[in-house]
């Protein structure tokens, strides 16, 4: 899994409570080893020293969940998919949106912007040695908690469950591009092909330059005889926008040529008792096959090393009877193998 960078900074926090002097301590320990952790990029151990903290602090009667939402993001930074998974499913479920207020001073006397809890900002207020009293929140972190869930769960092939996570992100935030695209990626996950295309075909209406996902609107497409025109549409599409998409081009061959291996079947069936009908199978398969060969050749051009493409382009030459053509690619086919080996 790679690495998730989330808009919102892990800061060192410095803890004036009203607890004992051991409970501080303990704190301030957990703290500075859960930074030196994050800070070395020792995620696997980070984390386990977030949840202490929140731990501690709720045990002191401050419910912060803050500190949870670092443990499932160090979580996620070490691979370690379950533990972050449950901690982001259970900061979402409880509503958590990380806004925090911030509380601020300043001294007359020195010019410094102090912070404050809300008691001591508002006891404040009445000392004549403060003024410029302001409050600021921090910005809600509830959408990164969704696409970050939701990152997580397809990862870990839950789709499913992406799927429900997803449309309670979305019931929130509507507009949400990220969990739309991942909207998409769930449904082809949890089986749901028609609910894939529609949110294929979504986004293709916002962005029309998206080669990747024109290209898997085809491959969908594909699979069904009554849309094998669409699918090829779609694929042209793709590698006009990226000339170089081999995949694209494969399919483009794969498609216009369908399923070869029935017709020759049929062919050799028909050729003793039905030879006129064998002969128009015959016909009907080289016009295929020459329909296919300029996409058989810009495959090959973009991908000279493949032997896939080169077997298929030979194969092609062979039914379009272009003996020379043949010869030059059973040559490249042997100097691929041999490479291979």
């Amino acid at each position: 899994m790679k690495k998730l960078i989330l808009g919102m900074a892990i800061v060192a926090s410095a803890f004036v409570f009203g607890q004992k002097a051991d409970v501080n301590a303990q704190l301030q320990t957990a703290n500075k080893a859960a930074m030196d952790a994050y800070n070395a990029k020792n995620y696997a151990v980070a984390a386990p020293k977030f949840v202490e903290i929140y731990d501690l602090l709720k045990a002191n009667g401050q419910d912060n969940k803050i500190y949870m939402y670092y443990a499932g993001l160090s979580h996620a930074l070490a691979n370690n998919s379950d533990a972050s998974i449950k901690i982001y499913t259970d900061l979402v479920n409880s509503g958590f949106t990380g806004v925090e207020t911030t509380y601020t001073a300043k001294e007359k006397k020195s010019g410094q912007v102090v912070n404050l809890d809300k008691a001591t900002w508002e006891l404040m207020k009445k000392n004549a040695d403060y003024s410029d009293f302001k409050t600021e929140q921090t910005k809600s972190i509830e959408p990164d908690l969704y696409e970050t869930l939701a990152s997580l769960l397809l990862n870990a092939k839950k789709g499913t469950e992406a799927v429900a996570i997803i449309e309670k992100g979305l019931a929130k935030f509507p507009n949400n591009a990220k969990l739309k695209e991942a909207q998409t990626t769930a449904y082809l996950q949890s089986g749901n092909t028609d609910k894939f295309v529609e949110g294929l075909k979504e986004q293709l209406a916002k962005n029309p330059n998206d080669a990747t996902n024109w290209y898997n609107l085809g491959v969908m497409q594909a699979k069904t005889p009554a849309t094998v025109n669409d699918a090829l549409t779609s694929f042209k599409k793709a590698v006009e926008l990226k000339p170089d998409f081999a995949e694209a081009y494969q399919n483009l061959v794969y498609t216009t040529i369908g399923d070869d291996g029935k017709v020759v079947g049929e062919i050799n069936a028909l050729r003793k008792d039905k030879p006129d009908e064998a002969t128009k199978l015959i016909d009907a398969r080289r016009e295929r096959f020459a329909k296919a060969l300029p996409f058989a050749e810009g495959w090959y051009k973009i991908a000279p090393k493949s032997l896939d493409a080169v077997t298929t382009l030979k194969e092609i030459y062979v039914v379009t009877k272009n003996m020379d053509k043949v010869k030059e690619m059973k040559a490249k086919e042997a100097e691929l193998s041999a490479t291979a080996k």
